[in-house]
């Protein structure tokens, strides 16, 4: 058993086999994806997002083992180690538990107190801390000498050597460590004459709240206007409360001059060494946690728009908008392969009619099914332009946040190098109308526009975030290997970027592959990738109608002995609810494969190759096309584009988001608008706030709904019999159940 495992298992509530074998299926290389989709049995169907924790908390554990060690083995070589000191170490369960019991051994550079140690004023310190009733002034005179100059040097020596022992106190440092958590505020204060400069702060000129309850997004607020110099913040408790904590463990007498110079001591170890140190722990501590907090949502709205409904294989016509540039039309075959491009000028009134025509006959010419224009500037003009043509095909404003980026990227250029950033952007824009999973994966997910500060988080921990959320779409929806770009299938379980190239380069040689099989063929492609990858890829070519399903290969010789038993072919089983439902899965199940994974096969087998991502459905925004056109009060169509902690952003169409603040989500109480709300959500939206030049719209939600009624406690009970799924729900719960089950 890994010596992580029970550790682990007791902190997340797992059995310490489930860890155990997580940690061994890592170990031996397998993708969080696989584990989760074909290792249920072995791991009692754990989740991505369980074994991801399993992994994230490995990686703890093992930091602070490491540094467990290596403070021991400092210790140990200075001689200092000691049966209590090493009980200590093993008592530790935190890094900063461990930090504080190294701290007196630490290597640092040299101290007031080391200096005064070496002028021989330890045993005044050491008489000090006695806080005996004595002239302690008469006996300050008895340690000066060549470097003590007077009897205050003495003192001041000996109440150095005192505030380095405060300062190094475990008991001290974890007492105060506590009253930072319960008590310190986190503060901050415009510098003088940044007043207008840092008018974007304005909120947090003169701040104040409590380290405990303060959101994450005001953190990093803070902490981005302290790092650009307009404001100065700190993290403490009230001073008199850290001190009397202090003065409570040192201070055992009554006062006499003794027990004054301690209280003088133990004021400059708080001010000088433990509050900043604290400051900068704690300040290190809510940057971390409100890193995790903004990268986890960051995370969960890629999440959401990266499972964006496609459009499917259409013909398309995608229109990249422009004013004085022109709109730059490309149009698309079924597979997104680019046919043709065009240059024209909608916003000419000279050139209108030139415009129309080509658009009609590029619409005629191309077969096409569809247009998808960029919503970004001219977006609804342009989109108002091919309305007045009349030519009855379904029409969507596509979200081209990020297309700029793509056109002008390596990968742009190496599948368009012959055309021009815009005709690249306008491709972009049509891809993703019909796959976004497949175009989107091509861009930094930084530049996609669904996150906060995210400039100002841990970029390592970012980028981690943002590739584990990637990989868990591509795999979450399956890949089409004869269709997928390199850069889909380099995000496919077991894959990378090398070994996607390999694939394409020999289904170019091949003309397609026609079975997973031949991905056995491909160089430097062994067993264990072929494990890893094989049930994600499908293969809609293929002789074997399992290799378009999400039915790994190594569970195939099953499901021919299902299809023996019911004396049909495979291809019968397909679909088949009916015969399916007649299967008992506990008859197939042998030592390698669990009634988990026999269940897996059989809902596969009922809707194979089943895309989790929604039909795509149309949507119009209201006739209004700017900021100015928005007027208090009006009720109107909108789409949700961003989820933050504080809110909702919604496209109503006027080029500005407006803002939805989560008191205007709902009518029940919610913290987080993810609660209610989704990615591309359509929401009717009640206009509250204009401010035109500052470019901001305040909405609401809940004002556009009626309030829910209230349910007496007999009718809860009784509406409970009725929607049994009601049943373990509390009342608010339950009528957010309710009212998004009549939405449906």
């Amino acid at each position: 058993m890994n010596e992580f495992s029970t550790a682990i298992a007791v902190k997340l509530n797992f059995r310490a086999a489930q860890v155990d074998v997580v940690l061994q299926l890592l170990q031996e290389g397998a993708t969080i994806p696989f584990i989760a989709r074909y290792r249920k049995d072995k791991t009692g169907g754990l989740d991505e997002v369980q074994i991801q924790q399993i992994q994230d908390e490995t990686k703890v554990l093992k930091e602070f083992s490491e540094r467990k060690i290596f403070i021991e083995k400092t210790i140990t070589e200075q001689g200092k180690m000691t049966d209590a000191l090493q009980e200590k170490i093993n008592k530790a369960t935190t890094i900063n538990e461990l930090e504080d019991i190294y701290l007196p051994y630490k290597p640092k550079r040299k101290t007031k107190a080391q200096t005064a140690k070496e002028n021989g004023l330890e045993p005044l310190a050491t008489l000090m801390l006695q806080q005996k009733n004595i002239e302690l002034k008469i006996e300050a005179e008895k340690f000066i000498n060549e470097n003590v100059k007077d009897a205050e040097a003495a003192l001041q020596g000996a109440r150095d050597i005192i505030a380095e022992t405060i300062n190094e106190d475990a008991v001290i440092r974890t007492k105060l460590r506590k009253l930072f958590e319960d008590k310190a505020l986190l503060q901050s204060k415009v510098l003088a004459d940044k007043e207008t400069e840092a008018v974007k702060y304005k909120d947090y000129f003169d701040f104040s709240e409590p380290v405990s309850k303060i959101p994450s997004h005001r953190i990093l607020a803070v902490l981005r206007g302290f790092l650009e110099g307009f404001l100065k913040m700190n993290i403490a408790p009230l001073e008199e409360d850290a001190l009397q904590l202090i003065e409570n463990v040192y201070i055992t007498t009554s006062l006499n001059e003794s027990v004054e110079q301690l209280k003088k001591a133990i004021k400059d170890a708080y001010k000088r060494l433990l509050q900043p140190s604290l400051e900068t722990e704690f300040r290190t501590l809510l940057k971390t946690k409100a890193d995790e907090e903004a990268i986890n949502v960051f995370a969960e709205n890629l999440k959401q728009l990266l499972l964006s409904s496609p459009l499917g294989s259409k013909r398309v016509l995608a229109i990249d908008p422009g004013y004085r540039t022109g709109c730059k039309v490309v149009c698309l075959d079924e597979k997104g392969e680019l046919l043709h491009n065009d240059l024209i000028y909608v916003h000419e009134k000279n050139k209108e009619y030139d415009s129309s025509f080509t658009i009609q006959s590029l619409v005629k010419q191309y077969n096409i099914e569809v247009f998808a224009i960029g919503d970004g500037t001219a977006g609804r003009e342009t989109e108002q332009f091919i309305k007045k043509l009349q030519l009855n095909l379904p029409l969507f404003l596509v979200n081209e946040d990020g297309a700029s980026v793509y056109s002008a990227s390596e990968i742009a250029r190496e599948e368009f190098g012959e055309y021009d950033v815009t005709v690249r952007g306008a491709v972009s824009i049509g891809r993703r109308l019909m796959d976004p999973l497949a175009e989107l994966v091509k861009i930094d997910p930084k530049s996609i526009g669904v996150g906060q500060y995210q400039h100002d988080v841990n970029q390592t921990r970012l980028k981690e975030k943002l590739d584990a959320t990637v990989i868990s779409c591509v795999n979450k929806v399956g890949v089409n290997l004869n269709t997928a770009s390199k850069h889909l299938l380099s995000y496919v379980s077991g894959i990378g970027f090398t070994l996607a190239e390999n694939i394409i380069k020999y289904r170019n040689e091949i003309g397609g592959f026609n079975s997973r099989n031949q991905l056995l063929k491909v160089p430097r492609l062994g067993g264990k990738a072929y494990e890893q990858c094989a049930g994600f890829l499908r293969v809609k070519e293929s002789n074997n109608p399992l290799d378009a399903s999400s039915v790994h290969p190594e569970t195939y010789s099953i499901v021919e002995n299902i299809a023996k038993d019911l004396q049909v072919a495979i291809a019968s089983l397909i679909g088949n609810e009916k015969l399916l439902k007649t299967v008992n899965a506990k008859k197939y199940i042998t030592e390698e494969v669990g009634e988990l994974t026999i269940k897996d096969i059989l809902n596969e087998l009922n809707k194979p190759g089943l895309d989790p991502r929604s039909e795509l459905e149309q949507f119009e925004f209201a006739n209004i096309y700017k900021i100015e056109d928005v007027k208090t009060g009006m009720v109107i169509p909108g789409i949700v584009t961003n989820l933050t902690r504080f809110g909702a952003f919604v496209d109503i169409g006027v080029k500005q988001d407006g803002l939805v603040h989560v008191s205007e989500i709902a009518h029940q109480y919610i913290t987080d608008p993810s609660e209610v709300l989704k990615l591309n959500d359509k929401v009717q939206v009640k206009v509250l706030e204009v401010d035109v030049l500052r470019k901001r719209i305040a909405l609401s939600i809940k004002q556009t709904q009626e309030a829910p009624a209230k349910l007496s406690g007999q009718r809860f009970q009784q509406t409970k019999k009725q929607e049994p799924e009601l049943a373990n729900l509390n009342l608010n719960d339950a009528l957010s159940a309710l009212k998004n089950k009549f939405k449906k």
